[in-house]
């Protein structure tokens, strides 16, 4: 007889996680031991908000979500260094991720980039922006100095250049979520 005991943690971790808004699917994949999620509020006076999963692939981070409320086109998306969404103006998340003290670039910058540099999302008609890219320099394990874990997910109101120091020149942020 099997144990039944997985399957109650994760039918709690679904419930849970439905309570305070999570999908079940984006429940099930931050409840894995190689992933991570960050649900999005809106911030600055947006109505953005939105999910985000990280998922282990060997080396690198798989990088999924949608995010709504955007203005058509693109927007700046990074991993910053705090986990505080607090601030009206997602300010409190603080800088872009850095741990190696690299200059900013984006997620193909054979230059170097920051770890939490995931460049531009792209917003349709709709205003939705449907997220899937894998990215080096960070890890979903708890304790790596380059996890993602415990640290806030910012979405900007322009889009990230890719080269100018410390931020893109992105803009205001427009969403913020922490990622757990």
């Amino acid at each position: 007889m099997s144990n039944p005991r997985p399957t109650l943690r994760m039918a709690a971790c679904v419930a849970i996680a439905l309570e305070i808004g999570f999908t079940a699917a984006f429940a099930a994949r931050a409840w894995a031991a190689d992933s991570a999620g960050a649900t999005l509020q809106s911030a600055s006076g947006s109505q953005v908000n939105g999910q985000v999963t990280f998922t282990q692939e060997g080396n690198r981070v798989r990088i999924g979500g949608e995010i709504r409320g955007l203005t058509p086109g693109a927007h700046g998306f990074h991993l910053h260094e705090k986990g505080d969404c607090s601030a009206a103006d997602a300010e409190s998340a603080g800088g872009h991720f850095n741990p190696t003290g690299a200059p900013h670039g984006g997620p193909d910058n054979q230059g170097g980039r920051h770890a939490g540099d995931f460049g531009n999302i792209s917003a349709d008609a709709s205003g939705t922006a449907k997220i899937d890219v894998t990215v080096s320099g960070i890890s979903v394990a708890r304790d790596r100095p380059d996890s993602v874990m415990g640290k806030g997910v910012v979405v900007h109101a322009q889009a990230d250049d890719q080269k100018s120091n410390p931020a893109g020149n992105s803009g205001g942020r427009i969403a913020c979520g922490v990622v757990k």
